[in-house]
């Protein structure tokens, strides 16, 4: 097996140094490819988060249960979840990803368009399914182009730019979507039809933008061969990663509580606003913070910085277990969700960029894309499980616990 992967990466041993990231003869790491991918990042976001927006109502007019937007939301999660990690096995033995990535944009973009055309619930979940199976295709690669196109010392700043970009597009897309009702006469299928044109842009800028550097001829592994040659310490790391996203539940489940609790205190429509408010504050602070995060690990340890997210999310789920959830309360919850999110994207994209060998970035990002989502299936459930049989403080509880664990985890990687 390549012995070479595992002795220059056993433990964080490789991990450069803030000189290194400073070296004379680097290239700016703000290129026309990592430009061009959060250019991508920001189109596509703002595509999804229009048609997500919308979305329930227009299965309210098909007449179709809640039930379904479950059923449909967890189909397309579980293909997107596993999808990844083959696309990233598969795009390891291409001379060039960056026709992959085109694809998966198109895909994803001619899916959620195709909702708008839907009469019946099961063609949504159709429509629904490909634009996923699209993104789980793009999600690996585009990191893979995005990692392949700067320093080392520069992974951080690359990867908080791209969750920054995605991020706008999260506050850009639901204001859009509101709009586009106002002036369409809440015809559904005419906003779900838009999103194509971001979404097809999204692609074109892959395509125009992305700059992919020539990688020599790949050797061919089986699916369980580059599996195993990804190093002990990157196994560790996804250790982490799992055992916190185990815990790391939907945001909308902030939303729900404070609608719930700020209705008692301000009454249903005053408490629908503010939720909706605090969303927005999240949002905005997880764009404010991504960049920034980066940036800040390509100057300290990854791991004390990952740590140090993981840690806040734990400060948020002690307010939610034991404070008096009051609308200050509130406000300090969805700022630290804010905030311990756009660390934990920006750090676990860089820190397994340099655990793994380049030319096995396709099959470490898309192992711990998938990872994330099986953690996104189950944290959800059951906390929502737990919260309707032994209520809120027991099933933020149980996230909290797993929340420091995953931190602990993180810094006992040895540098």
């Amino acid at each position: 097996m390549n012995h070479s992967v595992t002795h220059s990466h056993e433990g964080l041993r490789e991990m450069k140094t803030p000189d290194d990231a400073r070296s004379p003869g680097r290239q700016p790491w703000l290129n026309r490819t990592v430009a061009g991918i959060g250019m991508a990042s920001l189109l596509s976001d703002w595509s999804h988060e229009i048609a997500t927006t919308v979305l329930p109502i227009f299965l309210a007019g098909l007449g179709v249960s809640a039930a379904w937007l479950g059923l449909i939301e967890g189909i397309a999660d579980g293909i997107s979840s596993f999808v990844k990690m083959g696309s990233g096995y598969f795009t390891d033995q291409l001379r060039r990803r960056k026709p992959i990535a085109v694809l998966g944009y198109v895909v994803t973009a001619l899916g959620t368009a195709g909702i708008g055309l839907a009469t019946q619930a099961w063609h949504v979940l159709l429509f629904r399914s490909a634009a996923w199976l699209g993104r789980g295709v793009r999600t690996p690669v585009r990191k893979a182009l995005l990692a392949a196109s700067v320093d080392a010392g520069a992974y951080g700043r690359a990867f908080g730019f791209e969750r920054m970009m995605d991020t706008l597009g999260a506050i850009v897309g639901p204001a859009t979507a509101i709009l586009l009702l106002k002036l369409t006469e809440h015809r559904v299928s005419m906003v779900l039809l838009f999103t194509l044109i971001p979404g097809l842009a999204a692609a074109a800028a892959i395509a125009f933008l992305v700059r992919e550097k020539s990688r020599p001829p790949v050797p061919h592994l089986s699916f369980t061969a580059r599996l195993a040659v990804l190093p002990s310490a990157y196994r560790r790391f996804i250790l982490a990663v799992g055992v916190f996203g185990v815990g790391d539940f939907a945001h909308t489940l902030l939303i729900l509580l404070a609608t719930q609790t700020l209705a008692v205190q301000h009454g249903a429509a005053q408490a629908a606003i503010l939720a909706t408010s605090l969303y927005i504050l999240r949002n905005v602070l997880y764009a404010a913070f991504a960049y920034f995060a980066g940036w800040l690990a390509d100057r300290m340890d990854k791991r004390l910085l990952l740590a140090s997210g993981y840690a806040l999310a734990g400060a948020m789920g002690l307010i939610l277990v034991f404070a008096p959830l009051s609308l200050p309360a509130f406000a300090a919850v969805f700022a630290l969700a804010g905030i311990y999110i756009a660390i934990e994207e920006a750090l676990e994209d860089s820190l397994a960029a340099e655990l793994v060998e380049p030319a096995h970035h396709g099959m470490g990002f898309g192992v711990l894309a998938t990872v994330n989502g099986i953690g996104d299936l189950i944290s959800s459930s059951v906390v929502g499980l737990l919260w309707s049989l032994f209520g809120a403080p027991v099933a933020f509880g149980f996230s909290t616990m797993l929340f420091f664990a995953g931190a602990a985890l993180v810094l006992r990687l040895r540098r």
